[in-house]
């Protein structure tokens, strides 16, 4: 006997349809930031970011939870971590999420480059484990690297970058691409706390580029064809080391992570509910983002090396994301126009 009912859709099918919700919510959350841009109130951007990416997941029939989530440094409004997103009905997928409303929100708020709004998310079965790593200690110390290092590596037994000396490291990055060291360039944030770093990259001749904030653009770059950085080090958040490991998993490049304390109490507080062993690990990127499914989802706000910014033009908005799933290895750059006069942007009131 014949049925008319529709096939059932495998959790793979599932996970294609929803990455592009995913994206729809990071578009929605920089047309509503776009609007704080030099305003100087960064958590008035973050406060409508939120806003907007609620809105697309309330409509959405998922079961989420907030793995990865804002908020954790400085007590801004944001979407923490143990949230539920979704209508949670029964037998929706699940998944993890990792979430920034806006990664460079005092760039926003200054009117600079390099501000994205980003998620990743990994679906899981009824019953498995987490899939990703909340690293518990606000920094760590990161480095990433593209596919070609990645392979090198792997081929001389896969030590970590993050126990060799700098040079070094940057020795091993240009034979890997067939560069001279001079050739070589390295991104890090300009903060005082890499004053040794940077003094140790400008010793041995390789390029430097510095960036003011947003670090998961800067980690992600080495992975993306022409983009001009071979590598990122630093230490930077913790949870956008787990937003950039997702994004390295779908491209095949890779980061070390180890987590990095700016004092001893915050040392002290880790420690009461994590092991030595665990505090002076080097993760990677499957470390972080565990099993085959990961999805990574960006719309640039302001123009960084990752994506161009949003473009208001007359009545029209312009906006341009990237979209990656590990499962297919598919890099989507999305450039959308969106009508002023006839988008709505579903929000939480």
């Amino acid at each position: 006997m014949s049925s008319n009912l529709p096939p059932l859709r495998s959790p793979l099918d599932l996970e294609r349809v929803l990455e592009f919700e995913f994206v729809r919510a990071t578009e929605n959350a920089a047309l509503q930031s776009i609007h704080w841009l030099g305003r100087g109130e960064k958590e008035l951007a973050d406060a409508a970011a939120c806003s907007a990416i609620y809105g697309v997941f309330d409509l959405l029939d998922i079961r989420g939870e907030v793995i990865i989530g804002e908020g954790i440094k400085d007590n801004a409004p944001g979407i923490f971590v143990g949230e539920h997103l979704g209508t949670w009905k029964t037998g929706s997928p699940r998944f993890d999420i990792a979430l920034d409303p806006i990664d460079g929100t005092t760039n926003i708020a200054k009117g600079t480059p390099n501000s994205i709004s980003v998620i990743a998310a990994a679906q899981k079965p009824d019953g498995a484990p987490s899939a990703m790593k909340n690293i518990p200690s606000f920094y760590s110390h990161k480095l990433a690297y593209g596919p070609a290092v990645k392979r090198a590596l792997q081929k001389k037994g896969d030590r970590s970058f993050l126990d060799m000396p700098l040079k070094e490291v940057i020795a091993f990055v240009a034979e890997a691409l067939g560069k001279n060291m001079r050739d070589v360039v390295v991104v890090t944030m300009d903060r005082p706390r890499h004053g040794a770093l940077i003094e140790e990259v400008r010793s041995c001749g390789a390029a430097l580029r510095m960036i003011t904030d947003g670090d998961i653009t800067a980690a992600v770059a080495p992975s993306l064809p022409d983009s001009g950085v071979d590598m990122y080090v630093g230490m930077g958040g913790s949870p956008e080391a787990v937003l950039a490991a997702a994004a390295l998993k779908c491209l095949g490049g890779d980061m070390d992570v180890r987590m990095w304390f700016h004092d001893e109490a915050h040392r002290a507080e880790v420690a009461l509910t994590t092991s030595e062993a665990e505090m002076n690990q080097v993760f990677r990127s499957d470390d972080l983002i565990m099993g085959e499914s990961a999805l990574f989802c960006a719309t640039g706000i302001s123009d960084s090396p990752l994506l161009p910014g949003v473009k208001l033009i007359g009545h029209r908005v312009e906006t341009h994301s990237i979209l990656m799933r590990s499962r297919s290895g598919t890099v989507r750059h999305i450039h959308a126009s969106h009508d002023l006069d006839r988008k709505v942007v579903p929000l939480r009131g």
